[in-house]
């Protein structure tokens, strides 16, 4: 079978279809999902995806919500569920056990679409990735997700491409794992970091400067410094302060190389910013770390909209491809909302979107139910006259 062969055959609504449209008509697997044995699988990668993106999309609390839509919602049933059918069983074991490998190319596929899509907005300040980790609440079961007593919580570990506004990058670890180490698995030489006080390393700022990867991190307030050279500041400006400096105390923790330090001030309250960009002004550097913000917005929405924190996986390789199954949600819905309306993602356009497949998947059903009617009285008819005759 060729790879997502059914999944261009099978009935769709033109709205889903159009949804889809960047993985059916411009992605080609490289690694295909077979079974293990001799038995053939009872969901394929195109049956898992596809129910990823419903419980998604429709907002689905849980897995057994959704097993029950595929099985009695009309639309799910004929345009997501596998043709057999899928049972309780086969569903959660597939999500927990298979379909990762693939998903991950699948979501390296959208993060590509929608960079040629999506406009660079900030294209002037470079190229921005914001990285922040994002707590998942977990059950005790979940003895992976260390975290501390009586509680356990997964961790996100997301890049955020500022400029476009989509996730490119995702780590996933037990609560307790610490957030530095994945700047340098998720920034790459001539990118930006754009992070937040937790981030604060000078061992960090030191080899991040040797491997040319550029950073803009809010440190704290009372670190120490060694001033080398102090830059003038601009009038009228939120900047008042902005030199070249040594962050640190010189023989415990100072830094080796020489960075940029830039203080300003918003609503009474100030911020001071690290960073090895020299190409921006110091009001450029400002804007850049306040950009940092749009990766909480992302957080936000996408929890909220999409219901990704609702567990329908306990272990660490399920909740990956639950959290996979998000992200090529929202990249669809970028894509999407791009292409049909040069627009933003917004919950409005994706409603409208909820409404038109729901409306759409009716307008497929009633030739069917109304060919179903005719053949009934057709049945009956027979029965009568078979009747009358004897």
């Amino acid at each position: 079978m060729r790879p997502f062969k059914r999944l261009k055959q099978r009935r769709k609504t033109r709205a889903y279809k159009m949804l889809l449209a960047p993985i059916v008509k411009r992605f080609k697997p490289e690694n295909l999902l077979e079974s293990r044995g001799y038995r053939p699988l009872q969901m394929t990668f195109e049956d898992q995806l596809n129910a990823l993106i419903l419980f998604h999309l429709e907002e689905y609390s849980s897995g057994h919500e959704l097993l029950q839509a595929l099985e009695q919602n009309d639309f799910a049933r004929e345009c997501v569920a596998p043709s057999k059918g899928i049972k309780k069983s086969s569903f959660f074991e597939a999500i927990n056990t298979r379909g990762l490998e693939q998903l991950g190319e699948v979501f390296g596929h959208l993060v590509k679409e929608a960079a040629g899509v999506i406009p660079a907005e900030y294209a002037h300040l470079g190229n921005l990735v914001a990285i922040d980790g994002s707590l998942i609440d977990s059950v005790l079961s979940m003895e992976w997700a260390d975290y501390r007593g009586g509680s356990k919580k997964a961790k996100a570990h997301v890049g955020f491409d500022i400029n476009r506004g989509i996730p490119r990058k995702i780590f996933l670890t037990n609560g307790k794992e610490g957030e530095r180490p994945f700047v340098d698995k998720i920034i790459v030489k001539g990118e930006t970091a754009v992070i937040d006080r937790g981030y604060q390393s000078h061992a960090h700022f030191d080899q991040w400067q040797t491997d040319e990867k550029q950073f803009v991190c809010r440190i704290k307030e009372g670190t120490t410094t060694t001033v080398i050279t102090e830059h003038a500041i601009p009038e009228n400006s939120i900047v008042f302060y902005d030199a070249v400096v040594l962050l640190g105390t010189k023989g415990t923790n100072q830094t080796e190389k020489e960075l940029r330090l830039v203080g300003y001030r918003v609503d009474g309250k100030d911020f001071w910013i690290a960073t090895n960009r020299h190409d921006l002004t110091a009001e450029e550097v400002a804007q850049v770390y306040k950009l940092r913000w749009n990766i909480e917005t992302f957080f936000g929405w996408w929890k909220r909209h999409l219901k990704v924190y609702h567990l329908i996986a306990r272990s660490q390789y399920g909740l990956m491809v639950q959290l996979l199954g998000g992200l090529i949600t929202y990249l669809l819905l970028a894509i999407y909302c791009r292409e049909q309306h040069n627009e933003p993602v917004s919950i409005n356009r994706v409603r409208e979107l909820r409404n038109q497949i729901a409306n759409e998947a009716a307008e497929l059903q009633s030739p069917r139910k109304r060919k179903q009617g005719k053949s009934n009285k057709i049945r009956k008819l027979k029965s009568k006259r078979l009747s009358a005759k004897t």
